[in-house]
């Protein structure tokens, strides 16, 4: 049976493209955070029938020629043995697998970033592993105090002694293994780097979910907060951006956040020229063209509301051998409530 189609794949590739090429203009470098699935979005193709999974690494080779990437992995998560989602693998791994396979794309990769890193011996480690994959090993040193303690971020042992690291191009994608890999300390750390030497860099984050000009109900977004119920993502109400525009916008609270710590630390340091500075809410911060591509709300409300299904019986089955978070199940439960759905 034919799939029903509810999304404009080339709609909102053009439309995303045409966005980040925009955000581009406006900087003389621009780091770019990539959050979510890097090479296949699966979540993204079963809520938005029509979407192609391979989205953003078909648009990063469109791009290639103005790109190069930097990818992130925790120290601290690495040296535990982490491992990545249902992938199985260590963090390490994760990041070789993915990087192979973008420069398996003629998109270059500048080279894995090791942050927060205070010495850790598989870190250290790293190095070598990557030598025989001809991939590069930086590091970021973990700021102690970071991010609340702005004096010591500032001060001779924050981001004055970090390394940077030497980019050639105009857009630097900074992408990773999940949350808290450090991809978005790795830009500030850029960014104050290339501020030293008066080059205007910025920052913008590309997200596919939560898609903000959608309602914090809708389905879409609901789903998004139940493939992260075990991360504890929840939607949230962009108060800021309301108060800027008088326009409702949806956002989750990790961006929330994020957006709080961008202006505080551009206020330190970035001139007022620099178009960060127009930056009124998280959502200006994010880069999400993915409305564009829907087309049949109703095919996309019942495929979201099928992959709320899904996620609840797949975290029900992850509990009872205690690999996610015992109040997972509540979680889901409290989103099957949220998205009317009765099984």
């Amino acid at each position: 049976m034919k799939t029903k189609i509810g999304f404009d794949n080339k709609k909102y590739f053009l439309a995303q493209t045409s966005a980040i090429i925009e955000r581009c203009d406006k900087f003389s470098k621009l780091y770019l955070e990539i959050g979510g699935k890097l090479l296949f979005d699966g979540h993204a193709s079963r809520v938005l029938p029509g979407y192609d999974g391979r989205n953003k690494i078909k648009l990063l080779k469109k791009l290639k020629k103005q790109i190069e990437v930097l990818y992130c992995i925790n120290s601290k998560e690495l040296e535990k043995g982490k491992t990545w989602s249902d992938t199985g693998l260590t963090l390490d791994k994760l990041a070789i697998k993915e990087t192979s396979e973008l420069k398996k794309n003629k998109i270059k990769v500048l080279g894995i970033v090791a942050t927060r890193f205070n010495g850790e011996k598989k870190a250290t480690q790293l190095k070598q592993k990557l030598k025989k994959h001809k991939i590069d090993l930086f590091y970021t040193k973990e700021i102690k105090g970071y991010p609340n303690n702005l004096k010591l971020v500032f001060g001779k042992n924050g981001f004055e002694a970090q390394d940077r690291i030497n980019t050639t191009k105009k857009i630097i994608i900074i992408t990773g293994a999940g949350a808290g890999s450090g991809k978005m300390f790795t830009c500030m750390s850029q960014i104050y780097q290339d501020d030293k030497l008066g080059i205007n860099s910025g920052y913008a984050k590309w997200e596919t979910f939560p898609i903000w000009n959608l309602p914090i109900t809708h389905p879409v977004n609901i789903a998004y907060e139940a493939a992260t119920s075990d991360l504890g993502d929840k939607n949230m109400m962009d108060l800021r951006h309301k108060k800027a525009y008088g326009k409702i916008s949806v956002n989750y609270n990790r961006d929330i956040e994020n957006f709080d710590l961008l202006k505080k630390i551009i206020n330190e340091f970035v001139p007022k020229e620099n178009y960060m500075h127009s930056y009124k809410s998280p959502t200006d911060m994010g880069i999400n063209y993915a409305k564009e591509g829907i087309i049949d709300n109703s095919i996309v409300e019942e495929a979201a509301k099928q992959e709320i299904i899904r996620r609840y019986y797949f975290f029900l089955e992850r509990a009872k051998i205690g690999a996610v978070n015992k109040n997972t199940p509540k979680r889901m439960k409290e989103l099957l409530k949220k998205a009317n759905i009765k099984l």
